[in-house]
């Protein structure tokens, strides 16, 4: 999606959920002055007061009505369970055209339940989702430079005007993010991939890892096993809203594994190299 040619400022952003991703998106709006008033909602008063005292909003309330009525733009960074219910309390409170996008890392259920009340509905929603994000939680872990230089996707349904997706595009850009477009059934095939099946493979290797091994663990299991300390509620949301999916992912990686542990029965380095190679020319692909 193309830049915009001037950096876009918009007078009130009202963000529903105000952890990780969604204090970071406060304070990078706040950081490059992208927005007047930043509203943060939710509802953990410690949690909300925590995020206004580190910066990432301007002020807080648990009145989501009030807050999506005075906003120019409604962001919904909560777990994939919630956003339906909560883009639904959104759009009943804002004014006309007001831009609602999300933060949630599944979206074909999410598009399709709003699509499903498309004509009756007052504000404008385009999926998103920013590929950035760590194990960690809460207002404390966010970062103003979150999404500099990483990938943010958004996922308009075919009924999705042009405008709206090059406005929910420009929102995410402004954050310093690389946007791409694509629709929200072939996201959630590719982040099954990239994303959900690397969760579920990260957290196997921990759990089958013996007590008895922890004390030796190092970089190479620290580093494969990092993301396996999200949380538990968050990810189970996440995996089965997208299970099929997930499902067919880790299906081709079982392949992949059964072709090594048979190299490996058959003592075949030769083969075992071959496949060794394909996965480190993959990597590499990647950059560091």
């Amino acid at each position: 999606m193309p830049a915009t040619a001037a950096t876009p400022h918009w007078p009130v952003v009202t963000i529903v959920g105000v952890g990780l991703i969604g204090g970071s998106i406060g304070l990078a709006l706040r950081a490059r002055k992208l927005a007047g008033r930043v509203i943060g909602v939710g509802r953990s008063a410690a949690s909300l007061a925590e995020a206004k005292r580190l910066g990432a909003v301007s002020e807080t309330t648990t009145d989501l009505a009030a807050a999506a009525a005075s906003a120019d733009v409604v962001v919904v960074a909560t777990g994939v369970a919630a956003i339906p219910g909560l883009l639904d309390a959104a759009d009943a409170a804002v004014r006309p055209g007001t831009l609602l996008t999300d933060a949630g890392s599944t979206k074909a259920s999410i598009v399709a339940a709003w699509e499903k009340r498309r004509r009756g509905r007052r504000g404008r929603f385009v999926g998103g989702h920013p590929l950035a994000g760590s194990q960690r939680r809460g207002p404390a872990a966010a970062a103003a430079d979150l999404f500099t230089g990483r990938v943010a996707v958004v996922t308009p349904s075919r009924a999705t005007p042009a405008a709206d997706v090059e406005a929910a595009g420009a929102f995410w850009a402004a954050l310093g993010a690389t946007v791409f477009t694509m629709p929200p059934k072939e996201h959630d095939r590719l982040l099954a991939a990239t994303s959900h099946a690397p969760h579920v493979l990260a957290a196997a290797l921990a759990a089958a890892t013996p007590p008895e091994a922890l004390p030796l663990t190092a970089g190479g299991w620290r580093d494969t096993t990092r993301i396996a300390a999200g949380d538990p509620d968050l990810w189970a949301d996440i995996l089965l809203d997208n299970a099929p999916a997930v499902a067919k992912a880790l299906s081709r990686i079982a392949r992949t594994t059964e072709k090594m542990l048979t190299a490996l029965e058959q003592e075949n380095r030769r083969g075992l190299v071959a496949l060794l190679q394909a996965a480190k020319e993959a990597r590499d692909a990647v950059g560091s």
